[in-house]
């Protein structure tokens, strides 16, 4: 089964935020979760004038794919990923049937794998996990433009 999407691309940023949501089933999810994100973001700026920077842009796939990927990886069945634009930053969401909470490990340079939830935390502005009565849902956010104190994040005090 392909992913089912409902998008509101034309909603008016006076109102609403901007959303787009997925199902995602099957191998193939993490790739369509990446297209899906990096289309999401493209209208963003190009229908609604955001400023969405490059890195914006690409650390959205980043995060995506990280967190499809873990869902993918140890929850049984699809996985829903909701997009949001607000407040200056894209608020990501991948909910999946898996209960059991991921935890950051300890740093360990030589380790191979396992560095995918350390970067998610890193990159983004904001990042909550939290038990649903089915399953668990990641959600984290990225600001769009660029921090012009340099931050990576452009995370709040």
């Amino acid at each position: 089964m392909g992913p089912v999407v409902h998008e509101d691309a034309d909603q008016s940023l006076a109102g609403r935020p901007l959303q787009s949501a997925v199902a995602l089933e099957g191998g193939e999810r993490i790739g369509e979760a990446r297209d899906m994100t990096r289309r999401f973001m493209a209208r963003a700026q190009a229908v609604n004038g955001l400023p969405v920077s490059e890195r914006a842009m690409g650390l959205a796939e980043l995060v995506v794919s990280e967190l499809v990927t873990n869902a993918h990886k140890y929850a049984p069945g699809p996985c829903l990923l909701d997009l949001e634009i607000s407040d200056g930053a894209v608020e990501i969401s991948v909910w999946d049937s898996d209960p059991g909470l991921p935890m950051p490990q300890a740093t360990d340079p030589p380790r191979v794998g396992k560095h995918g939830l350390e970067i998610v935390m890193a990159v983004c502005r904001t990042f909550e996990i939290r038990r649903e009565p089915v399953g668990k849902r990641v959600k984290t956010a990225i600001v769009l433009a660029d921090d012009p104190g340099g931050h990576p994040a452009a995370r709040l005090p």
